[in-house]
């Protein structure tokens, strides 16, 4: 009985984590608006503190969905694709963002996400990008 008890605390422990994961491209459908998530270069998570996935399809899904969700922005991991690395999970707040229509996005937003702000000017030659940080993009598409 006393094994049964530590294992039934150590699965509450991980089913808890904040640890996200993995997106089934083709499968799993955005929270936001239902579409299914395709596109490696524009997907983005957050996993509350209970540990429950949201995933979403582009990042202005993520962005629209927490419109008035302050507590979750606050208690979540937030994570938007680095589109440098299809499918490679950064952390949404310490990410850089290009609005540029030179990468079109699903949501047609053309919002992409990147490490660092080097990173996006890197790839990014259009003259009229406009670059954000996470407070800058949120308040730019709510």
């Amino acid at each position: 009985m006393k094994r049964f008890c530590l294992l039934l605390i150590f699965c509450s422990v991980l089913a808890c984590s904040k640890k996200p994961e993995p997106i089934n491209y083709g499968t799993d459908m955005c929270q936001y608006c239902k579409m299914t998530i395709v596109t490696k270069t524009h997907a983005a998570q957050m996993v509350t503190q209970k540990g429950k996935q949201f995933k979403f399809d582009a990042i202005e899904c993520m962005i629209r969905f927490l419109e008035d969700k302050q507590d979750l922005i606050e208690n979540s991991n937030l994570l938007i694709t680095n589109y440098r690395k299809p499918g490679v999970m950064t952390d949404a707040k310490s990410a850089s963002y290009a609005i540029s229509e030179q990468i079109t996005s699903p949501m047609g937003a053309n919002l992409t996400g990147f490490d660092s702000l080097e990173e996006a000017k890197s790839i990014i030659n259009d003259g009229s990008a406009q670059f954000y940080d996470w407070n800058g993009i949120f308040k730019k598409l709510n």
